[in-house]
């Protein structure tokens, strides 16, 4: 078998193809389905046993684990489901995937995804090009997935034919009789087969050749059985090379699940290998050696995977805490997560509110943290840096639109239930709060925009023009963290809330005085009219924060009145 560099660079490009594929079908999963896709997700997922029987169900429909994990990966990325849930999904797929084993062996049907994806590409080229944005939405879904699974089928196609090529192998009969250190050798075999050949199915029918051509026994067999499991992974941890924080912790845990299983079975291999053999010698009865090690190695298969799946699913939480140490997220990674309201309802309305008002409290702490990155981007220089930040604040201004949608839902849920009067005008207070605070999230990327369009230009500030936005958007600052001094304090606390008011009252003087100026420095050719522009569309936009600034704090103390009544 020859391998040429031709060949490396057609296996390299099927990779970007891949890589590809997961990020646009991620971003179209993101901006499409949404809320609709996290709803039924989550209903599947409710517990670790659906999560589980999830995993086994998709992998069982599609017959390939890879698929599955990078499906679940994707949805990880696109914040559709959360870390916990993922991983009750994965181990349910390895479960699938013994399924496939056995549907192949018994008869010899496989769903080739890769043969729908060419054909899709067709339904999503109109899409792509529709006026529509959830139009287009589905066509980079409908592209991304295809790409994905074209990806994933020429890296299989691509990768170094040993399937056919089985000689190769012979070598390994030198390795046999090494004792344990031979089942540890082909543990790293197994693994390092399944990275190259990038299919588990692959490296199955490999080790049935060697099996069957006599060169190794069924024990080490099934030794290259334990590392195709921890190969496989691979598949999932390239996918998320370009996800989130999130994404690579959810691939970090596939592979964290089958070590820790590889391990433990190694520990009590020559008993776990007996009792398998033992279960099919006598179940099965087969005459002919070739048939019944593959029955043996597909059974060692089915058995490794269940049980490690009934063993683990008790320590979710500890894999979750695990990944989470070893991958620290990033502050760029942030992901929208709803804090204290994810759960659901609690038992009382009163309750309810009082998880939603912790809520609202981070909310408005993450307006603020936006507001100190649209200060920060003021003054970064380096066009990577900048650009970097300018995401970032595209991502918060994303993540406020989300946590308004999500916390007037539930606040809406809450006022359906039995309330006091004085509760409901509580939840109408409320939902005033969120909405103002999501017009600071709103206020803060537009100043954003203003700063990125100014440096497009290429032109600057004037050093006296850059004292007066620094004043501004101090003041600014001042309003936004009195804000959440009103927005976090108990019924119990005493806080001056003139002191609101009084910064409000500065914001709009300074503003007015600024205007004046701008129109006296533009006619004395201080500076160009373009710059006095965007000058002024800054100083505007932060007294339009201020205004909302009020109006959250204006809420917050009728929440207050309330609750004292």
């Amino acid at each position: 078998m020859e391998y040429s560099f031709y060949d490396f660079l057609k296996l390299l490009g099927s990779l970007a193809l891949f890589l590809y594929g997961m990020k646009i079908m991620s971003e179209g999963l993101q901006k499409f389905a949404g809320d609709r896709l996290r709803k039924i997700l989550t209903a599947m997922t409710t517990n670790r046993v659906t999560g589980v029987l999830t995993g086994v169900l998709i992998t069982a429909l599609i017959q390939s684990s890879s698929a599955t994990t990078v499906m679940v990966v994707s949805f990880v990325n696109a914040g559709l489901l959360t870390l916990s849930q993922s991983i009750g999904v994965i181990m349910g797929a390895n479960i699938g995937t013994t399924v496939t084993a056995w549907i192949i062996s018994a008869l010899g049907f496989k769903v080739d995804i890769a043969a729908f994806a060419l054909p899709l590409l067709a339904f999503g080229i109109p899409l792509m090009f529709s006026q529509k944005s959830s139009r287009k939405s589905i066509g980079e879904f409908i592209f991304g997935f295809s790409f994905l699974f074209m990806g994933l089928s020429l890296l299989q196609a691509n990768a170094p034919d040993l399937r056919h090529n089985p000689d190769m192998l012979a070598f390994v009969q030198d390795y046999t009789d090494m004792g344990y250190l031979s089942i540890l050798l082909f543990v790293v075999i197994g693994t390092i087969l399944t990275m190259i050949v990038q299919a588990s199915a692959a490296t199955m029918a490999i080790t049935l050749i060697m099996c069957a051509n006599g060169w190794i026994s069924f024990e080490l067999g099934a030794a290259l059985v334990l590392g195709e499991n921890i190969g496989t992974t691979i598949t999932a941890n390239l996918a998320a090379l370009t996800g989130n924080t999130q994404a690579r912790r959810a691939a970090l845990a596939h592979l964290v699940f089958n070590v820790f299983g590889v391990i433990w079975v190694l520990c009590l291999f020559k008993p776990f290998t007996e009792g398998v053999s033992w279960l099919i010698d006598n179940m099965m009865g087969a005459k002919d050696p070739a048939v019944a090690v593959s029955f043996k190695l597909s059974a060692f298969h089915t058995c490794f995977n269940i049980c490690n799946v009934l063993i683990l699913i008790w320590f979710v939480k500890l894999i979750e805490r695990t990944v989470c140490a070893i991958i620290p997220m990033k502050e760029q990674d942030e992901e929208y997560r709803l804090r204290f309201i994810s759960g659901g309802m609690l038992s009382t309305a009163e309750l309810s509110i009082v998880q939603a008002s912790k809520e609202i409290h981070l909310f408005a702490e993450r307006t603020h943290r936006m507001f100190r990155m649209v200060q920060d981007l003021l003054h970064t220089e380096k066009d990577d840096d900048f650009n970097k930040l300018f995401s970032r604040v595209e991502k918060y201004e994303n993540i406020s639109d989300s946590m308004e949608l999500e916390i007037a839902n539930y606040l809406n849920q809450v006022s359906e239930g039995r309330l006091s009067s004085e509760s409901k005008l509580q939840i109408r207070a409320m939902l005033r709060e969120v909405t103002e605070i999501e017009s600071i999230g709103d206020s803060c990327y537009n100043l954003a925009r203003t700063i990125n369009r100014k440096r497009q230009t290429n032109q600057d500030f004037t050093e006296k023009q850059y004292e007066h936005v620094h004043f501004m958007m101090k003041l600014t600052d001042d309003a936004l963290a009195q804000m959440i001094v009103v927005v976090e304090r108990t019924e119990h606390q005493s806080i001056d809330v003139n002191k609101s008011f009084n910064i409000e009252n500065e914001i709009n003087n300074y503003r007015n005085q600024l205007k004046n100026q701008n129109i006296l420095d533009v006619n004395n050719k201080e500076y160009d009219y373009q710059m006095g522009v965007y000058y002024m569309d800054i100083i505007a936009e932060c007294e339009k924060l201020g205004d909302y600034v009020v109006n959250v704090v204006e809420a917050s103390c009728d929440i207050k009145e309330k609750k004292a009544s």
